[in-house]
């Protein structure tokens, strides 16, 4: 499989696209905090699938824009996936979407978006990268593991105000540099 991650430009830029963001939720997360770290226990719950909203954004915002930038990519010249990065308010790097397209899960696609956005991250001088995701998104978070991020916060009520009856707890992780 031929992969080659392409930074979104003027030309490219009606590329992005919002892709179908669901996935077969059968397990979470159980946080336990001990000497200063978060850590985790995974749980089998009764399966159903997540459908995350669409998240609205200006992709020609990002186009030659020092603090922002879209990587995609490419699968034998098919687009397979992209990510989404920017400086946070707190000087790091902020993940704000990373998708590969269903078909192309599981062979190195992710991985490769990840390692250009570090790349890329690292280059601009930031400390380091962060993003947010759910407990119940069981495998983006063992993928962050993978790429070397740490769980490092929590937030048992970042939903509530668009479900009040959630259980979902937002999941922080960062990668220093």
């Amino acid at each position: 499989m031929n992969t080659t991650i392409r930074e979104m430009d003027e030309t490219t830029v009606q590329s992005v696209k919002q892709y179908g963001s669901s996935f077969e939720v059968t397990s979470k997360l159980v946080l336990h905090a001990e000497n200063g770290k978060i850590h985790y226990t995974i749980i089998d719950v009764p399966p159903y699938r997540k459908q995350y909203g669409l998240e609205r954004f200006d992709p020609e915002t990002y186009v030659s824009n020092p603090n922002r930038i879209i990587f995609f990519a490419y699968v034998n010249d098919e687009l397979a996936g992209q990510i989404r990065v920017s400086k946070n308010w707190n000087a790091y790097a902020y993940i704000h979407d990373i998708a590969v397209d269903e078909k192309y899960r599981g062979q190195g696609v992710g991985r490769a978006l990840m390692e250009r956005a570090i790349e890329w991250a690292k280059s601009q001088g930031f400390p380091g990268m962060m993003l947010e995701t759910q407990d119940n998104n069981v495998a983006a978070c063992r993928f962050y593991e993978r790429c070397g991020f740490e769980l490092c916060g929590f937030d048992t009520h970042l939903y509530k105000a668009m479900d009040p009856g959630t259980d979902e707890i937002a999941l922080y992780w960062y990668l220093m540099f």
